[in-house]
């Protein structure tokens, strides 16, 4: 059986391994930023991960990956469906991505291929827009439709 929850500085050394075995960055990671992760366990062991990073009413959704010996059974699909459903009760309205490989699978989750310079400028900014994801990486956005509960301020954290 998978588990599904809040990543904890004690998963912080099984998530960068994880990232840097599917070739995704790690460099700017810091036990600081967990509280926008999530993460898969089976058996104990962390075999998913997934992030979002929020700026204002807009987030980063990054470090999207699950094990090799752990794919075609739904892990990424309950991590974003479990990082969405957080980002709505925070009132975030658009999520944004940079991916090389991943363009048809977050296609099909309803992000759109945009041009890289109309993300807001927050996110611009961040390591992933400068620095670790090259130029060819494919930026796309979600807007997410917020409950009006949630909008006025009855939602969760996301940290």
């Amino acid at each position: 059986m998978t588990d599904y929850g809040q990543a904890s500085v004690e998963d912080l050394p099984a998530v960068l391994a994880l990232l840097k075995s599917c070739s995704l960055p790690t460099q700017d990671i810091t036990p600081a930023m967990l509280g926008g992760f999530l993460v898969a366990r089976h058996g104990g062991q962390v075999v998913g991960v997934a992030a979002v990073i929020p700026a204002g009413t807009d987030a980063l959704v990054r470090s999207v990956a699950v094990a090799p010996d752990h794919r075609g059974l739904g892990i990424a699909e309950r991590l974003c469906d479990l990082l969405e459903k957080r980002a709505r009760q925070a009132g975030i309205a658009n999520l944004y991505l940079l991916t090389q490989t991943a363009e048809g699978y977050f296609a099909q989750r309803g992000f759109r291929s945009i041009e890289r310079a109309q993300a807001p400028a927050p996110l611009q900014a961040t390591a992933e827009f400068q620095q670790l994801c090259p130029a060819s990486a494919v930026c796309m956005r979600k807007a997410l439709r917020v409950p009006r509960a949630e909008r006025q301020g009855e939602g969760a954290p996301l940290e």
